[in-house]
Parts: structure tokens; C-alpha cells; sequence
């Protein structure tokens, strides 16, 4: 049950983050940077204390007698995380919706769920799992497994990635003219690993949600691991993404004179901020649902998969929405078709074998 309740809670957070691109979309007359920092002051800044106060009462009281070395730690991965959601952006504009997020989240997807374990194996960690305890028992090979063929998906993936471009570039000149396979492939990759950061920011931030998680099992006895103690953890990891982020969006605003677009009475503002809070509030939703989740099924390679690859068809859904594979040859459509479900596959796999 705990383990259904973790894929569940997952879903929607992936859910979430797959669908936040799409308010962007009813942004009219805004340069990207600018909704871009707006819908960000949501995401990083507004909502996430919001939440904690929601949920830890306490929480400003745990950030600051956390260890100084912690913050600093978590704060540091948020900001090398911020990079790669801004990298995101580009390789969806390259890639398309579909196969841009297939891409960047798979290889954030593997990068996230292999790394902590490597990580373990040399610096052990009481209570954490380490890549040769995942190859010692039958779940954690499951779970290998799992990511394993995650990343062939990711490869067949790539492979429709190829043949859409050559299917745009004989005859469909006029569908997706953003499209660019090797700029897209290239910056996905740097995205996807970077992206990866998140994860560890979660684990360098865990003495804080340790402290949420025993502050509640004391008022809650017997009522199990504390849902929402990543809360307080996400503050201080998305003012790392928030420091990246700003400085980038404000550079491009100085660089190409986009600063009127706050107050252009020409645009929508009203609605324009509207739609980049709606988007920047979904962003945040997938960490505060993968909290939930990771809470249930903790934070190894089994949560950070699962999150990722349910992203992933959310996206994909959203793409074929967009109709961004209209006019592809069925043999293209049989490969990206082939790589979904692999993933598709993946998340399965993972979940038997956090369950084992």
C-alpha cells in the first residue's frame, strides 16, 4: 500500500510538471525571460513557503538552527540545479514539447537515480542505500533494471529524433521550423544532468526534513513517516534555482530591452502574470507531490524514476496535443512509440522492484 500510495502521489506531481509549460503558452507579447521570472518568483520564491507554513508550522525556526554546512550544501545544488532549468527551456524550443522533455528528463532521470547510490558507495551513509546494496538483493536489481531500460528508451528516443528531422526536412518544411536535432540533443544532455542537481539538494537538505519528519512523529505517534517534510527542505534548494535564474532573466532583459514588458500597457499584464503564476505554482506542485511520494517510497533511484518518467508522458501527451508529430512517417512514429513505451515499461519495472 505505502508503495502504491508513493507511485500515486509521483503521478500527479509528474502530472504537474509535464503540463506547467502550457500557461506559458497564453502569455501574449512577453518575452520569454520575462514570464519566464515572473512565473519563476511563483515557483521558488512565493509558493514554497507558502506551503511550509502550511504544513510545518515551525519551519522557519528549523532553517535557521539547521547546520550552516547544509544550507550551504542544499543552496549550492539548487543553484547548479537552476542552470539546468534554464537549458530546459532551450531544448524544448529545439526538441519540441514530446521529444525535448523525453530526452532532458530521461537522462535527469537516470543521472538522478544513479548517482546518490555511487555516491553512498563511497561515503556510506546510515540508513541510505548504496549502488552495491542495490546490486546485492533482488528489488534493488529490479530497480537497476529498471533504469536500465529507461536509458534504451531514451536512446529509441533519440533515434525518432533523427528521423523526424529528416522527415521535416523532405516535404515539411513548414511544421516545427524551431526544430534543430543537434542544438536540441546537445543542450537536453547538459539539461538532463544538471537537472539531476535537484536530487541531491534533496539529500544534502535531509537534516532539515529530519527534523520536520521527528518534530511530527512526536505530535502523530504511529501514524508513520511525515508526508510533507521535504517542505521545509525546498525552500532553501529553490533559492539557489531562484539566484540562477534571476541573474540569467535579468541579464536578457538589460541585453534585449524587454524590461517594458512588465509594464506594457499594449500587452495583457493582468493575464500575462496570471498565466506565468499559474505555470510557476504547477512547477512547484511536482516537488511538493514528490515529497509525498519520496516520503512514502524514499528518496532513491525507485522516486527520483518514477517522478521523472510520469513527466515524461505527461509531456508526450501534451505533444501530441500540439500535434508537434503531425506529418512524420510511421516509421518514426513506431520509434518514438517503441521509446515511450520502454519508459513506460521502466516505471513498471522500478515500481515491482521497490515493492520486493
Amino acid at each position: 500500500m505505502e508503495s502504491l500510495l508513493g507511485i500515486i502521489f509521483h503521478s500527479i506531481g509528474g502530472f504537474s510538471s509535464g503540463s506547467f509549460y502550457m500557461p506559458f503558452k497564453k502569455v501574449k507579447n512577453w518575452a520569454w525571460e520575462s514570464y519566464w521570472l515572473i512565473g519563476g518568483f511563483f515557483s521558488w520564491l512565493i509558493v514554497p513557503p507558502i506551503a511550509a507554513y502550511l504544513t510545518i508550522p515551525n519551519f522557519t525556526e528549523i532553517i535557521a538552527t539547521a547546520a550552516p554546512s547544509v544550507k550551504a550544501l542544499a543552496f549550492t545544488m539548487g543553484l547548479i540545479w537552476g542552470i539546468g532549468g534554464l537549458t530546459y527551456g532551450l531544448g524544448v524550443r529545439y526538441l519540441g514539447m514530446s521529444l525535448g522533455n523525453s530526452i532532458t528528463l530521461g537522462f535527469c532521470s537516470a543521472f538522478g537515480a544513479l548517482i546518490p547510490p555511487i555516491y553512498y558507495n563511497f561515503n556510506a551513509v546510515e540508513g541510505k542505500e548504496s549502488i552495491s546494496d542495490m546490486f546485492a538483493n533482488s528489488g534493488g536489481q529490479m530497480v537497476l533494471a529498471g533504469v536500465l531500460i529507461c536509458i534504451i528508451g531514451i536512446a529509441i528516443l533519440g533515434k525518432a529524433g533523427m528521423l523526424k528531422e529528416k522527415d521535416f526536412a523532405t516535404g515539411h518544411e513548414d511544421k516545427d521550423k524551431d526544430f534543430s536535432l543537434v542544438k536540441g540533443l546537445i543542450i537536453a544532455i547538459i539539461s538532463g544532468i544538471l537537472s539531476s542537481f535537484f536530487n541531491f539538494g534533496i539529500e544534502a537538505a535531509k537534516p532539515m526534513a529530519n527534523v520536520a519528519n521527528e518534530a511530527w512523529k512526536l505530535a502523530n505517534p504511529n501514524q508513520g513517516e511525515f508526508l510533507f517534510q521535504n517542505n521545509v527542505s525546498y525552500i532553501v534548494i529553490l533559492w539557489g534555482g531562484l539566484t540562477t535564474n534571476f541573474i540569467w532573466c535579468i541579464y536578457l532583459n538589460f541585453k534585449n530591452k524587454t524590461f517594458g514588458n512588465y509594464t506594457d500597457t499594449k500587452t495583457p499584464i493582468s493575464k500575462n502574470i496570471l498565466f506565468s503564476a499559474i505555470a510557476g505554482t504547477m512547477w512547484f506542485l511536482q516537488f511538493f507531490f514528490y515529497g509525498m511520494g519520496e516520503s512514502k517510497l524514499g528518496n532513491g533511484a525507485s522516486s527520483w524514476i518514477l517522478h521523472m518518467s510520469t513527466i515524461i508522458l505527461t509531456a508526450n501527451f501534451w505533444g501530441f496535443y500540439l500535434k508537434e508529430w503531425t506529418g512524420v512517417s510511421k516509421k518514426t512514429m513506431r520509434t518514438f512509440a517503441w521509446g515511450i513505451g520502454l519508459i513506460m515499461l521502466s516505471i513498471v519495472v522500478v515500481g515491482i522492484g521497490n515493492s520486493l
